[in-house]
């Protein structure tokens, strides 16, 4: 009997409108991107810091990195005397 009421002209309040794909398609992709922000930050009270810190890291391991392949030598110097 319930059936009938959207054809008689009454709109049942409880039919919830789905949205166009491309819009749910973003909201599925910003709560995945929120998501994933929080399982990296999660137990981390300063991640910016942490970040910071990470990006150092990597600069001194680059550097370090170009800084032996251009002596060759490997920085040992050898004293025959």
């Amino acid at each position: 009997m319930g059936m009938c009421l959207p054809c008689l002209g009454g709109v049942p309040e409880d039919v919830v409108e789905t949205p166009d794909p491309e819009i749910r398609r973003k909201q599925l992709a910003e709560a995945a991107e929120k998501r994933q922000k929080e399982v990296t930050n999660r137990g981390i009270k300063n991640p910016e810091a942490v970040e910071r810190k990470k990006k150092k890291q990597e600069e001194m391991e680059k550097q370090a990195l170009t800084s032996s392949k251009s002596g060759e030598g490997g920085g040992l110097k050898w004293q025959v005397g």
